[in-house]
């Protein structure tokens, strides 16, 4: 019986430096410490901030004093411009691949033309990110959303941080139909190409794979989707417990795999659980890593 952790699972760089930069602050700053919406999309995160006294705040309504941390997401330039207004201690956690996104729509925008951004409309990146087109920014989620688009003579097209490399394509491929000039800037993040890659790869080799991540979690989300094409038994849970004796009946080989935003521990957890109810499935038979 083998149990196979994907490489390159679990946090990544822009995850790992907002954490940071959350605890950093919490220990130099005196009053209230807030994060402008979830710092990271992870349950048990959230929570493990919370019990640092590290609060999230829903609305600029909310905040009068005190120090807020942008989200690793990013903002809106108006947003940002909001909280300056506020005269309140701004610390910047976006990670840096959606800075450079943030700085490439801003110049797009200046030229004019269309920019047709790939991704999850409701994200709190992609908002941020129509912010900085000045409301040029057309965001499309689908190949058939895509398809519907009126001809054009220039575009630009880019896409989320965490946008699943295969979609992108195939929004491309629709778009060239669509678009006498077509210049394509590929920013989804090494890290979550990485991540997919990983991903495929495991998901090709085993019979079973778990998807340890928050449901919120834009990256976590599509490795579920790219998992779920390949191997069919391929279940997403957000914590260890929700796995059940019923999802493992079968399995000889045994996938997990985690999103930028899956921390360590949640990994380690599912692994132990699955043990156990492997062992009492298949008491006599030994169990890799």
């Amino acid at each position: 019986m083998d149990i196979i952790i994907a490489k390159n699972s679990g946090l990544c760089y822009g995850v790992k430096r907002a954490l940071k930069i959350a605890q950093d602050t919490r220990q130099e700053k005196t009053g209230v410490v807030m994060t402008l919406g979830d710092l990271i999309h992870n349950p048990l995160v959230i929570a493990n901030l919370r019990n640092q006294n590290i609060q999230t705040l829903e609305s600029l309504g909310e905040l009068k004093e005190g120090t807020v941390i942008i989200r690793s997401h990013g903002i809106s330039p108006q947003v940002y411009s909001t909280l300056k207004k506020k005269k309140i201690n701004i610390v910047d956690a976006t990670c840096p691949n959606v800075k450079k996104i943030q700085n490439l729509v801003e110049q797009l925008a200046r030229k004019g033309e269309e920019i047709i951004i790939v991704g999850d409309k409701d994200h709190p990146e992609i908002i941020g990110l129509i912010g900085y087109s000045q409301g040029k920014a057309k965001v499309i989620e689908t190949v058939p959303h895509a398809r519907r688009l009126p001809r054009k003579k220039k575009r630009f097209v880019l896409a989320q941080s965490t946008q699943d490399l295969y979609l992108f394509e195939k929004i491309i491929s629709a778009l060239i139909e669509k678009t006498e000039e077509l210049r394509v800037y590929n920013t989804i993040c090494q890290s979550v190409k990485k991540r997919q890659e990983s991903t495929s790869e495991l998901a090709a080799s085993v019979d079973t794979l778990f998807i340890i991540g928050g449901k919120k979690s834009s990256n976590t989300s599509k490795l579920f989707r790219i998992a779920k094409r390949i191997q069919p038994n391929t279940h997403f849970v957000e914590k260890a417990a929700e796995i059940t004796p019923g999802m493992l009946k079968g399995a000889k080989r045994i996938g997990l795999s985690g999103g930028a935003s899956t921390p360590p521990e949640a990994i380690r957890e599912a692994v132990l659980i699955i043990k156990e109810n492997l062992t009492q499935q298949y008491p006599r038979e030994t169990m890799s890593r």
